[in-house]
């Protein structure tokens, strides 16, 4: 069977993540999780060491990074740990701490990879959406992906989703040193890159699930600042085919 790791970034998380770390392990599907914190001020990397010490000595990970610098940074130190790793892990899975990427849909990313290099966690495919959504936050999230696929010539319909899982070679053919954005921005340029390299991505229908706990780090003005930086990553099309 092969292996995969679940990198997941925290940041204020402490009531969310043992569930997200049982509930990844419950399924039984040979994967490891990495937990990427941001020093987060409720100490969510302290009760990350205590499950460590306490129930997953070898299969939870954890990377403290000195300060909150953004999605994409975060992933990107997940992305190299994980490459680095002599367990040579054969997928590696993005997902949220907050249970809105519902881990009951990893199976099915596992069965989609054995054809494809990128799965998706799609709203925007047949049987995909999103729970508890009011119409304005259905209608930018819908019409920023819109947007980003007619900007940049993607056919994934959910450009901007984060809960996806690559096949290692994907990543490895990345150069991650080149990754420009760090925020929402990130998910849309990872997709891009991936659709630019000729690797075969696979959308599969999840529902989104508003978060139960905490506070949502997504916010009109991080949600702008993203489409601009769409035309920067259309502008770069030469550079992301010549140097990754």
């Amino acid at each position: 069977m092969k292996k995969g790791i679940v990198i997941i970034p925290t940041y204020n998380e402490i009531d969310n993540v043992e569930v997200v770390t049982g509930a990844v392990f419950d399924l039984d599907l040979n994967l490891d999780i990495l937990i990427v914190d941001d020093s987060s001020p409720d100490k969510t990397y302290e009760k990350v060491r205590e499950l460590i010490d306490e129930k997953y000595e070898d299969r939870l990970h954890l990377i403290v990074r000195e300060k909150k610098e953004g999605l994409g940074k975060a992933y990107i130190e997940g992305f190299k740990w994980a490459l680095a790793q002599p367990k040579h892990y054969d997928y590696i899975i993005e997902m949220d701490a907050d249970l809105s990427h519902n881990p009951k849909y990893l199976p099915r990313f596992i069965e989609a990879m054995e054809e494809n290099d990128l799965v998706i966690g799609s709203r925007y495919v047949e049987g995909g959406g999103a729970t508890d959504w009011p119409l304005f936050r259905k209608a930018i999230s819908y019409g920023g992906s819109l947007y980003s696929r007619l900007i940049l010539g993607v056919k994934v319909k959910d450009i901007t989703g984060g809960f996806k899982c690559f096949r290692r070679e994907v990543l490895e053919a990345i150069n991650l040193d080149n990754v420009m954005t760090t925020g929402y921005a990130f998910q849309i340029e990872m997709n891009y890159k991936a659709t630019l390299k000729g690797f075969r991505i696979k959308e599969v229908p999840i529902v989104f699930e508003e978060r139960l706990r905490g506070n949502s780090k997504m916010s009109k003005k991080v949600f702008v600042e993203a489409l601009g930086k769409v035309i920067k990553l259309r502008m770069n099309k030469r550079n992301i085919l010549e140097n990754g």
